[in-house]
């Protein structure tokens, strides 16, 4: 076996920690909706004179998943989903979540969790474990639906994320889709937090506000909570301008921010800025998840884009696949071929050694996550 085959093979084989993502389908939907999942950035259906798998990441679909329902590559949307149908979500569910090689699931729970599988259920049909991560802004709405008085509302807050995050491995805020980066993100007093909840109780259950999730941030990272941030790439709801990381650097250089993770999810087309902070920052990291769904057969390209700044012991894997199984598969598919190719030309020219090549890929792969989460350590040494 040469240099790059060993290399390719190592990826191939890696048992990955997906460490964000969210629940498959519960239940069987239609071929309509099946395929506008796979449309991200608009989130109204697609009219009838386009396609919406006429995408990379409809091609993709085609390409890889196909043969993991027993149709040949490129298989025909017809016959696609004629197959899809016949063998039900449960089965589809159950041959693409094992297809993926995942070890462990760390699953986003703060996002229509009628229609998927919860970490329980993703557990069973996989057969790998699933921890949940919190969101906090789903904590904060919690409470104004309560009807938490003004003067409450920071301990109650406080209470709650310690309820809520007792077996979770992490917390994570939609910032980027509530009121963007580019806000004052300083942590506020408990006044301020009152004032701006008594304002909040006012208004629509849907918080966004900045100071109340500054709040929450700040409240998540004293507390030693990882705390992923979605960056970048997401449907319209976000303003893309205002999804820069580098307009988080001020929060990042609080002290108390600094003393447990912070983890840039997807982070497209932002991925060289979150590598500057992963690089400037010894607590963030980041992943390009999501985006190399939907960039397909150039997905190759990004996953070596976050190689280029980012120490190699910043990086990690998500998927962030929602709803139809192919997502969870496909995430890690592409990012296997993807990072092979990047691994296996840097051994190739020799710039970097077989042994460190196989050396990152495990790191990437699952070792990075398990430093970023200490709770997947200490369950573990108990297991």
């Amino acid at each position: 076996m040469n240099a790059q085959s060993a290399v390719r093979e190592t990826v191939e084989r890696l048992a990955l920690i997906d460490h964000h993502v969210h629940g498959a389908l519960r239940g069987s939907i239609s071929q309509q909706e099946w395929a506008n999942a796979f449309i991200e950035a608009d989130t109204q259906p697609f009219p009838p004179h386009l396609d919406p798998l006429d995408t990379q990441l409809g091609f993709a679909v085609r390409a890889w998943c196909s043969p993991i329902l027993d149709l040949p590559r490129h298989a025909d949307p017809a016959a696609y989903w004629q197959r899809r149908t016949h063998l039900g979500e449960e089965e589809v569910n159950r041959r693409f979540l094992n297809a993926a090689g995942v070890q462990r699931w760390l699953i986003d729970t703060g996002f229509a969790t009628d229609t998927i599988l919860d970490p329980q259920q993703m557990a069973d049909i996989s057969g790998q474990p699933a921890d949940e991560i919190v969101r906090l802004e789903v904590l904060a709405e919690e409470l104004h639906t309560a009807g938490v008085l003004p003067a409450d509302y920071p301990d109650a807050f406080r209470a709650l994320m310690t309820d809520r995050t007792r077996d979770a491995v992490g917390t994570k805020t939609i910032l980027a889709y509530r009121c963007g980066f580019d806000v004052d993100l300083s942590r506020p007093s408990d006044a301020a937090v009152s004032s701006a909840y008594r304002q909040w109780r006012q208004e629509d259950p849907r918080l966004i506000d900045p100071t109340l999730i500054a709040f929450g941030m700040h409240e998540a990272t004293r507390a030693g909570l990882p705390l992923q941030i979605h960056v970048g790439f997401g449907d319209r709801d976000l303003d893309l301008r205002t999804a820069d990381p580098l307009l988080l650097t001020d929060f990042l250089r609080d002290p108390h921010v600094q003393q447990t993770s912070v983890l840039l999810l997807h982070c497209y087309p932002y991925e060289r800025a979150a590598g500057y902070l992963a690089q400037a920052f010894p607590n963030v990291y980041l992943d390009v998840g999501l985006a190399v769904n939907y960039l397909g057969a150039r997905s190759a390209a990004v996953i070596a884009r976050c190689l280029e700044l980012a120490p190699f012991s910043k990086i990690l894997y998500s998927s962030d696949a929602y709803g139809p199984a192919e997502l969870h598969y496909l995430g890690a598919r592409l990012w296997r071929t993807g990072l092979a190719e990047a691994l296996s030309q840097f051994v190739a020219s020799d710039e970097w050694s077989v042994d460190d090549a196989v050396r990152i890929a495990h790191l990437i792969g699952s070792g990075n996550a398990r430093r970023a989460y200490p709770a997947l350590n200490r369950e573990e040494q108990f297991a």
